[in-house]
């Protein structure tokens, strides 16, 4: 643990305009993130006497090594420089908002020649516009079931597209005209990219104006005695009701607002919003956070903001559509239990966000203050049902670890343990996993692979070798790399190099196998002077563990917490490694499939795997599609495609003749 006073900059070399600063560790990485009105007096106020500090801001200032700043020329440019900079660096003492669970989402492929909806979970992707998100996925599965009748967009998959494409039939809900059936040409691509429009604007908010638009249509119909159309207008008017009938109305029509709630105890917090769009509840979401560091309401409330509308942001592209999404993601009234630290620089960057005026308030009375107190209630629930459901895993983390470092008699607590695993088919295509768990849990950005050439492929002890010698011998070449970049702490001129994941190194090395696995590892780390890392070696046989220059194994209970986290680490290593053993031989089939096509070289073959990633996604590609890939233009994605089709139609014959 370092001493903050042998990096404390000097009181006068710090500025007193606002800005932004970071605190690194010994390893370069940054650790905390924080803005500041005054640079000075913020930075002064971690050194002044850190044993007034909250006790994880005195760890956060003891793991440090070095601070840095820039100045900024305004309270919203630092704003917008911490998000960034937290966004990047992934700081450990920020606070971080998780999602407590994984929500669905309406999502509406935009970016598809023919757009498509259907419901989706996880990471957003570009071109794709997403509405809720809603509490459970049957919810929002009936929701568009209801919304087809009236909006039949394509909701199948590319292949079954493609399949009725091919056949010249429409699948079953192009039957029951629940799809407009774009795929035998019932339906122009023009007319129906207007569908999904509609279908767009209708989730955006505009669901009360369009009901009224198909009222007015309805009765101008009937007057004229279009009995049959007015009849039809009726029912699309009921199914769209129907859609947001479960939707409670909970304030007046024209509302458009976000309520946030925080319930928290002294190391955790929970965070819940309700999205209210046109006065009904359109969807909600939450959020558990480790209270890293003492913060107050008010600055818990502006981080948050902060990164739920942070990801709005990132999204911000210089397509109109993308420009739309983003506006329709940010109401115009946020209400909040107390008013955020900053609250003019966050609605400014807001409004800035939305393309017109984003108010930020606390209700003081009426159905808002009602509808908080209920998004409060489910703020405390959230954090009862989280703790209820971690406790044993905390407990059984700390247990497994604990076990562990006494089991193996090392001098340190495992806080970072790194696993590696060997695959390959009889000796070919030869890769390598290094799967990596903090505090007992995955770290999955700091995975890698290694591809093995050579000599190092021809058994598992030299790729063994060859491996743990390129990761560690990175490590100490990047080690050397901070070591000669300026770290004296103060202001930056040119940012210092960003150290790599590679520059951690573990507590622990373990390897899948036995005493040859093990000693390759330990020789690769003597030849390159490294002995504070220790290495042991997990057979799968009798799951014992091998640790170097010793006859007999430890050996652990089966019921052992520290075994199974063994165990898991081995698993996970070995899943990493077959995926991608999987897909480079996969590559490697694909480009062998590739070969014969007139035109295609090297370079514009490997361009197309790296672009599609698979000969199925090449298959199921439109000729438009192909061509988007540098390089290929529209005569050789005809070349192509007709190259692939004329593969398929003989390999049955092909088979045919085999049996």
């Amino acid at each position: 643990m370092a001493n903050p006073a042998s990096y404390r900059p000097v009181t006068g070399q710090i500025p007193t305009d606002p800005g932004v600063y970071r605190f690194r560790d010994e390893f370069g990485r940054v650790i905390y993130v924080g803005k500041a009105k005054n640079l000075r007096n913020r930075l002064n106020s971690y050194f002044a006497d850190p044993h007034r500090l909250a006790p994880k801001t005195y760890a956060m200032v003891h793991a440090g090594a070095s601070v840095e700043w820039t100045v900024v020329g305004s309270e919203l440019e630092s704003l917008q420089l911490e998000y960034t900079w937290i966004k990047q660096y992934a700081p450990k003492f920020n606070i971080k908002y998780r999602d407590d669970k994984s929500y669905p989402y309406l999502a509406v492929s935009v970016g598809e020649r023919y757009p498509r909806a259907r419901v989706m979970r996880g990471e957003k992707k570009k071109g794709t516009r997403y509405f809720g998100p809603f509490s459970h996925a049957w919810a929002i599965r009936e929701t568009l079931d209801a919304l087809l009748r009236v909006f039949p967009v394509r909701t199948c998959s590319r292949t079954v597209f493609k399949r009725a494409e091919q056949t010249d039939r429409p699948c079953l809900l192009g039957y029951i005209d629940k799809c407009s059936a774009p795929c035998v040409g019932r339906i122009s691509e023009e007319d129906h990219r207007a569908l999904a429009d509609s279908l767009c604007r209708f989730m955006a908010g505009g669901s009360e104006k369009y009901i009224r638009e198909l009222t007015d249509q309805m009765q101008h119909a009937a007057e004229n005695m279009e009995f049959e159309h007015a009849a039809k207008l009726r029912d699309d008017i009921e199914a769209l009701k129907k859609a947001f009938e479960r939707n409670a109305v909970v304030l007046s029509d024209s509302v458009d607002a976000d309520l946030f709630a925080f319930h928290e105890d002294e190391l955790e917090a929970a965070a819940q919003v309700f999205h209210v769009r046109e006065g009904r509840i359109r969807g909600q979401r939450g959020w558990i956070v480790e209270k890293v560091e003492d913060r107050t309401p008010a600055e818990m409330i502006a981080q948050l903001l902060q990164q739920v509308y942070g990801e709005s942001a990132v999204t911000l592209a210089s397509t109109p559509e993308e420009q739309e999404m983003t506006r329709n993601e940010i109401p115009r009234t946020v209400l909040v239990p107390v008013m955020p630290e900053g609250a003019e620089q966050l609605q400014e960057w807001l409004s800035g966000l939305r393309g017109s005026k984003v108010t930020i308030s606390v209700p003081q009375r009426g159905e808002r203050v009602q509808l908080m107190e209920t998004v409060a209630e489910n703020a405390r629930q959230s954090l009862m049902l989280h703790k209820s459901r971690r406790a044993g895993d905390l407990t059984t983390r700390s247990a497994s670890l604990q076990e562990l470092q006494e089991a193996l008699d090392l001098p340190e607590a495992l806080m970072r343990i790194e696993c590696y695993d060997i695959s390959h088919s009889q000796g070919t295509n030869v890769v390598a996993s290094m799967v990596v768990f903090e505090d007992g849990l995955p770290k999955k950005s700091d995975y890698r692979k290694f591809s093995i050439r050579g000599e190092a492929a021809r058994d598992d002890t030299a790729s063994m070798y060859d491996v743990i010698h390129r990761r560690f011998k990175r490590h100490l070449a990047e080690q050397e790399e901070r070591r000669a970049a300026p770290r004296a702490s103060g202001e930056i001129t040119e940012a210092a190099p960003d150290p790599s994941r590679f520059a951690y190194p573990p507590n622990l090395v373990v390897v899948d196998g036995g005493p040859p696995q093990v000693a390759a590892a330990r020789r690769a780390l003597d030849d390159l002077g490294i002995d504070d890392v220790h290495v042991v070696g997990l057979a799968k046989r009798l799951e014992e563990i091998w640790v170097p220059d010793d006859d007999f194994p430890v050996i652990l209970p089966r019921s052992s917490n520290g075994l199974f986290l063994l165990q898991r680490l081995r698993d996970e290593a070995h899943r990493f490694a077959i995926t991608f053993h999987r897909s480079k031989r996969g590559k490697a089939m694909l480009a062998s499939a590739l070969d014969g096509v007139p035109g295609l070289g090297a370079g514009r073959r490997d361009a197309l795997i790296q672009h599609f990633g698979s000969l199925k996604a090449i298959q199921e590609a439109t000729p438009e599609q192909l061509a988007e890939v540098r390089g290929i233009g529209p005569k050789l994605a005809e070349k192509i495609l007709e190259h692939l089709i004329a593969q398929e139609e003989s390999e049955p014959q092909e088979s045919a003749t085999a049996g």
